[in-house]
């Protein structure tokens, strides 16, 4: 086995790769597919030991809703689910759900059924350059740190932790450098949802429009008019509850799992730097605390969860936003507004600029109308200083704005569909990731103006 030296010690290279995916999440797993679908040899290093991110990870689901058609990845990953019995349409909205179990299942069989290797539990460590691309990267394993080779290498990290590591400058929050909201999502099951639906609806609460009985959402935010409001002041008067968990709170019925509802807060209070190792840590301890009140509270005021339980936690935090990198086009708020489009256009976004801030300062954008879109530029997902590096996720580059537009599901899947392809395009032609013409994956990805 060959091996490499890295601080003086000697460490074996396990892989040698056409393609690198750092991180098997939402992007990470759909860049993967993509890159196998073309036939290169594809490797995903994974940090926990299930794909999908913070869809599997974190429990965020559904995936909200967009009028973007479907791209070829995106629909085979949905038409697996519902293989597996999982329903994904509820009739009424444009959202795509599934719950956690199913989907990481789903992108694992996928993976592997094209030849595909993931390398669980592996912790990136740093990558090794030479010149302007990369070589290796450093992982830490169960045996120890191991290295692995590649031509391409697909930074789906969402901290953007391999483009830092090789140089690429980024940028994090706001203008005062805040952050969005952090979100500790947890599940609760035992719930009888048929009796939660009845009593929401026969108080004339109309947020949930949804007519198919398997799929219900509830939700309360403070001077909303939602009918649960008066429930959480009655909560927050009788102790069980704290102002801070007043502030956001939201549930989704989970398909496949008729009792279970996964919630969508609570919102942490305070953090305003994601990129803060310690205020993460510091927000697990308190979203837990959250939680748990939450978890007492329902049983005890709401109908339909006298006998429900916590089920789940996330095992990894809900991050919004923390590190974007600057690339080659820094994406705006206003290619929002102009509807932009780019000759090399790979992907679509119409999901509002939907900012979680920390400071309670919500930013109103217009939302958009059926079959308005604007599009990514490939350029956003590439890099001045290095050749062999694209960039899928959350942490494209961006705006702190412009990505609270572009960092939902679907979109971050159709990113995903075109790094792989480059990847691919890459490997084949001999040709640097950066120096790859946008327009050409356009045309591929099959995404001229209809």
């Amino acid at each position: 086995m060959d091996s490499l030296s890295f601080f003086g010690h000697e460490i074996p290279i396990i892989y040698e790769m056409d393609c690198i995916v750092v991180g098997g999440g939402t992007g990470g797993a759909t860049a993967a597919l993509s890159a196998l679908e073309e036939k290169i040899s594809t490797l995903i290093v994974e940090k926990t030991i299930s794909l999908g991110g913070t869809q599997t990870n974190s429990l965020v689901s559904p995936m909200m809703p967009t009028h973007v058609k479907i791209q070829r990845i995106n629909q085979m990953i949905i038409e697996r689910l519902n293989q597996e019995n999982i329903k994904t349409v509820d009739g009424t909205t444009e959202c795509s759900w599934f719950n956690v179990e199913a989907l990481s299942y789903v992108l694992e069989q996928l993976i592997t059924e094209r030849g595909g290797e993931i390398l669980y539990d592996a912790k990136f460590i740093d990558c090794i350059k030479e010149g302007g691309d990369i070589t290796h990267i450093i992982v830490s394993t169960c045996s120890g740190l191991v290295a692995i080779k590649g031509k391409t290498f697909i930074d789906a990290s969402a901290d953007a932790i391999l483009s830092r590591s090789a140089g690429v400058t980024v940028e994090s929050g706001d203008k005062e450098q805040r952050n969005q909201q952090i979100s500790f999502r947890f599940e609760m099951g035992g719930i009888n949802i048929p009796v939660l639906r009845d009593f929401i609806l026969s108080k004339g609460e109309t947020f949930c429009k949804i007519e198919d009985p398997e799929f219900f959402e509830i939700a309360m935010v403070p001077g909303k008019g939602h009918f649960l409001e008066p429930l959480f002041r009655k909560g927050l008067e009788n102790g069980d509850l704290m102002e801070e968990d007043l502030r956001y709170f939201q549930a989704f019925t989970q398909p496949g799992k008729p009792t279970v509802m996964s919630f969508n807060c609570p919102h942490i209070p305070g953090i305003v730097k994601t990129t803060d190792p310690k205020l993460r840590s510091k927000a697990v301890v308190k979203g837990r605390e959250m939680i748990h009140r939450l978890v007492k509270f329902l049983p005890k005021y709401v109908p339909g969860f006298e006998h429900a339980f916590l089920l789940k936690e996330a095992n990894q935090l809900g991050i919004r936003e923390s590190w974007r990198i600057i690339g080659q086009y820094v994406l705006t708020e206003h290619d929002y507004v102009n509807r932009s489009r780019f000759e090399d256009g790979i992907a679509r976004g119409d999901w509002y600029i939907d900012v979680h801030s920390v400071s309670k300062e919500d930013v109103n954008q217009s939302k958009f109308f059926k079959g308005e879109y604007y599009e990514i530029p490939y350029r956003s997902m590439i890099t001045k200083e290095v050749n062999n590096l694209v960039v899928v996720g959350r942490h494209i580059s961006c705006t702190f704005l412009m990505q609270a537009s572009l960092r939902i599901q679907p979109t971050v899947r159709d990113m995903g569909q075109a790094a792989g392809l480059a990847c691919a395009l890459s490997v084949k032609e001999s040709l640097g990731l950066n120096r790859i013409n946008g327009a050409v994956l356009k045309k591929k990805l099959q995404l001229a103006e209809e």
